[in-house]
């Protein structure tokens, strides 16, 4: 089932080269457009041996993935890649959306799974998220968004030098913020990713805990650094 709308309120940051794997030409044409819109480059594929011959010899920002691929699929393609020492950040992108599927993609090596159908939107900022990982780099042991900063060891958190007392569920909200600052950040992505939800319970969870982190990192400051992107997600200043 193809989206029906495509990205509104992009933040183009770096621009990236992309390589999507898909043999349906016109969702991979979809999937160019909407990561074209988002300020970044597209090279595709119709199948898992020219996939994976391209993600060998070329390098890339991101890779897209379909599950179900003639000629190699998506499954053996990606595994085939990290065995062969291929570090670049993978998501799938699949019809197959259920649990069993996802734990299957991660453990073949994505970093990211993302069923179909799926909002332009997100597609998009999960792309971007991936942009940022680099495997292999030191370890990060703070963060810093403008003038707000968190030291991971310590937990101590500061903007413009005042602390901030957060509470754990609040420190992991805004530490996922602050590792994709001037990004877009889905409500997918935050329940995902902070509240470890494989589904949407569909409760104002995300909503509490923003509304909660805004007022302490942006009420007594002049300018704020949360965003609400309408139609899309939440950005951090960075």
């Amino acid at each position: 089932m193809m989206p029906e709308t495509l990205v509104e309120d992009t933040v183009v940051g770096d621009t990236m080269r992309v390589l999507v794997i898909e043999d349906d030409a016109e969702m991979a044409s979809f999937i160019e457009k909407v990561l074209v819109e988002a300020g970044h480059s597209v090279d595709k594929a119709i199948d898992g041996e020219r996939g994976l011959e391209l993600a060998r010899s070329t390098d890339f920002d991101a890779l897209v993935v379909d599950r179900m691929l003639p000629a190699k699929d998506g499954l053996t393609l990606l595994k085939e890649y990290r065995e062969a020492g291929g570090k670049t950040p993978a998501l799938f992108l699949s019809a197959l959306g259920d649990v069993q599927n996802r734990v299957q993609g991660l453990k073949a090596g994505a970093e990211d799974y993302l069923s179909n159908p799926f909002a332009p939107s997100e597609l998009a900022a999960r792309v971007e998220a991936l942009g940022r990982r680099q495997v292999g780099e030191p370890q990060v042991t703070s963060l810093k968004a403008g003038d707000l900063e968190m030291n991971l060891l310590t937990r101590k958190v500061t903007r413009a030098g005042k602390k901030i007392d957060l509470q754990p569920r609040e420190f992991r909200l805004l530490e996922y913020l602050m590792r994709h600052a001037g990004q877009v950040v889905t409500r997918t992505m935050l329940l995902e990713k902070v509240w470890d939800y494989n589904f949407d319970p569909q409760t104002n969870v995300i909503d509490v805990h923003i509304s909660r982190l805004r007022a302490k990192i942006d009420k007594e400051f002049e300018e704020p650094l949360l965003h609400t992107v309408r139609g899309a997600g939440y950005r951090l200043q960075g």
